[in-house]
């Protein structure tokens, strides 16, 4: 089975006599979080966050039905959105193995959701996760920061010229414009995945759930709407679709350090120093699906999404116990760091490799 494990390295499970410090300081922290009751599931919540996301969807397609050739349906699209993106969330926390005891069921359910109700892949999605659990912002095993339109690697924007040259150069101020084309991105992602790779479990059944969603919401939107305000809901949907997924996403790890491929740095310091968390209250909470407590979640990543509020005060003491570094911003902070640090990048005034904090925990 394909899923999301929040295991330390093999090497870790033996007995505690024989395991290092560094590997004992995570099973330390372990048990004060089972201590704390947090490695519990939340069917309830789960339950009451399907029902949400269920409520949504229905709101969002009687609208579309009821409202007529009105502009105000752009408002619509708007909120399809923000739905499906808050769909990805729920998605995300079932492929982490949080929501149901049987991981059998946890598949199946983040499968359906990511591919009929995001459009997402979740044999693409889940590749792509995992290898980001286990090395965050590490450099040629983490595809995240790999080189493409944008470059987070310092050194690897050698060589660009003529417009992409120009792009480069101003990365970090158009980093947010260019996230309204991330939600085409995505699907397009997903659809090349299921076509090439025939490795993906259960590929058929995805394939049939991802053409519903990406031939039929487009063509209900079009039979209901016409071709001009078909055509501006769907770029406004995806437009939102894409912004919301990667300021969510962004935040949680860009503008972090970077750890050179041959570089070893043991589990909890590689997740912890890596990661931002965001602060903000219940509005941050439920907006960023609790993927603000980014620290927290990849310390613990099958713990429910709604404990990490309540296990950030427990791994921000270890953390000052053992001098990690702990990192929390303000959201809009956070946004002000992602986009200096990828001008500075495009500059190539970086050099990730010059990082005392990774090379103190070598």
């Amino acid at each position: 089975m394909t899923t999301l494990t929040d295991a330390p390295p093999r090497s870790a499970r033996q007995p505690r006599t024989a395991r290092n410090k560094q590997t004992n300081d995570y099973f330390d922290l372990a048990e004060r979080a089972t201590a704390a009751g947090l490695m519990g599931r939340r069917v309830g919540w789960y339950a009451g966050r399907t029902a949400a996301l269920a409520a949504g969807l229905a709101l969002a397609f009687v609208l579309l039905f009821t409202l007529g050739d009105t502009w105000w349906q752009l408002a619509v699209a708007v909120l399809f959105g923000v739905v499906f993106t808050q769909g990805a969330f729920l998605g995300h926390d079932a492929g982490h193995l949080q929501i149901f005891r049987s991981g059998r069921r946890n598949e199946w359910f983040a499968r359906i959701i990511a591919n009929l109700v995001v459009g997402l892949s979740h044999g693409w999605w889940t590749r792509k996760h995992n290898k980001h659990h286990a090395n965050p912002n590490v450099i040629g095993k983490d595809g995240d920061i790999a080189t493409g339109v944008l470059v987070f690697v310092p050194g690897e924007e050698t060589g660009r010229t003529g417009f992409m040259g120009w792009v480069t150069r101003r990365q970090g101020w158009l980093f947010f414009p260019m996230l309204t084309l991330f939600g085409p991105v995505l699907h397009a992602n997903a659809v090349q995945t299921l076509a090439t790779t025939p490795a993906i479990k259960h590929r058929a059944a995805e394939i049939w759930l991802l053409s519903l969603r990406l031939i039929g919401f487009p063509t209900l939107v079009f039979l209901t709407l016409g071709p001009a305000l078909g055509a501006a809901f769907m770029v406004v949907q995806l437009a939102v679709f894409g912004l919301y997924m990667g300021a969510t996403f962004a935040p949680n790890h860009k503008g972090m350090p970077l750890i050179p491929k041959d570089v070893k740095v043991d589990f909890l310091r590689r997740q912890v120093l890596t990661s931002r968390n965001i602060r903000g209250g219940w509005f941050v909470d439920v907006a960023m699906g609790g993927l603000n407590y980014q620290i927290e979640h990849h310390v613990f990543p099958r713990m429910a999404s709604v404990n990490l509020r309540h296990a950030r005060p427990i791994v921000q003491a270890f953390c000052a116990e053992r001098d990690i570094p702990y990192t929390e911003t303000g959201l809009f902070e956070s946004y002000g760091i992602i986009t200096a640090y990828l001008n500075r990048v495009g500059l190539g005034e970086a050099n990730p490799m010059d990082c005392p904090i990774v090379a103190q925990y070598r």
